[in-house]
């Protein structure tokens, strides 16, 4: 009768403890558990960033074309019911909503939101804004030509929203015929850059 080994089997418990040594103890395989390990992490973060991220479906959309004075562009800093954010540049309002990173509350440039933003352009400061209606009549023609660049970047960028009004000035009704209005608005805002632009030259 043959005789059973009665020794138990070590080899499993063997194997595993050899795998787990490898691991643990081979500062290579450490290296690549730890990075894998940080992959992993950063994937799932990422999913929960991407879920946690509105879509772009979401966006507001355009505001009606309107006129406003200061008080008015004021209440569009971006910390109204909808998050709305309107600047003025050269006396153009634009609708800068989609850039809320940069003009909203806790963006860099968030001193411009709701309020004319033309002088803080011109001379590269975001502090330079003014509570009163500013006609950049004290900026120089280098000064005025880099307002006028800054607002033809708002223009290819964001949506154009109406005037900025002077004080007793009369809004334009947009809702009769509204793209002649506006063209009509834009060609008088480039009619009274012109005539600044003269009166300039003639002082200097």
């Amino acid at each position: 009768m043959d005789e059973v080994d009665s020794r138990p089997n070590t080899e499993p418990a063997s194997y595993v403890s050899q795998v787990i040594n490898e691991i643990f103890f081979s500062p290579i395989n450490l290296i690549l558990l730890t990075v894998c390990g940080f992959l992993i992490y950063k994937l799932f973060l990422a999913k929960d960033k991407a879920s946690s991220t509105p879509s772009k479906s979401q966006e507001l959309p355009p505001l009606k074309k309107k006129d406003m004075t200061l008080e008015e562009l004021s209440n569009y800093n971006g910390t109204g019911p909808d998050g709305r954010v309107c600047i003025a540049v050269n006396g153009k309002i634009f609708d800068v909503t989609r850039g809320k990173r940069f003009y909203g509350p806790g963006g860099p440039y968030y001193a411009f939101a709701g309020r004319d933003a033309s002088r803080g352009l011109a001379t590269f400061s975001v502090e330079a804004t003014n509570d009163e209606y500013d006609d950049l009549s004290d900026l120089n023609t280098m000064q005025m030509e880099s307002v006028r660049e800054w607002e033809m970047q708002f223009r290819e960028k964001y949506y154009y929203v109406g005037r900025l009004l002077r004080p007793g000035e009369e809004p334009t009704d947009y809702s009769d015929d509204e793209e002649t209005s506006q063209d009509q608005s834009f060609k008088e805002g480039e009619k009274s850059d012109k005539e600044n632009c003269e009166e300039k030259s003639k002082d200097e």
